[in-house]
């Protein structure tokens, strides 16, 4: 049942950012030099839409569907490689006018050059991960 409603959850999300236009590189382009803030509409009103769900289904069931409890998160810490990160992000994004996201999904309206993307993706978070194997410690 859980898959089922991550497949669902998908399909909706997908399709969201296609209508939303969200998967179309030159729309998101236009956004990133503020030409189109049309984006701004669809980020802020899913956001709303996940503020609202989260605050309200915990209030209204006792526990999720699927486990024992609502699990909460302690916050994110922004450090230097949080920082960097995001600029990284930033740049990938305004050099593709793409995220991951927003690319799978195109990908399924037939904007198949995209590939090229979400390969450079996988092959950057490859190399990522590579690197930081490396720097983490061992247990021996």
């Amino acid at each position: 049942m859980v898959k089922l409603t991550m497949y669902i959850g998908g399909m909706i999300f997908g399709f969201g950012l296609a209508f939303s236009g969200a998967t179309k590189p030159e729309i998101v382009l236009s956004f990133l030099r503020l030409e189109d803030l049309g984006l701004i509409l669809v980020i802020g009103v899913a956001l709303l839409v996940t503020l609202f769900t989260y605050q309200l289904v915990p209030r209204l069931l006792r526990k999720p569907p699927y486990g024992e409890s609502f699990d909460g998160h302690d916050g994110f810490p922004v450090t230097s490689r949080t920082i960097v990160g995001a600029i990284l992000f930033g740049m990938g994004w305004g050099i593709a006018g793409i995220c991951p996201a927003t690319s799978l999904a195109s990908v399924g309206t037939g904007n198949w050059p995209l590939l090229y993307a979400i390969a450079g993706m996988f092959i950057g978070t490859f190399i990522y991960g590579s690197i930081r194997s490396r720097q983490l410690p061992t247990h021996k």
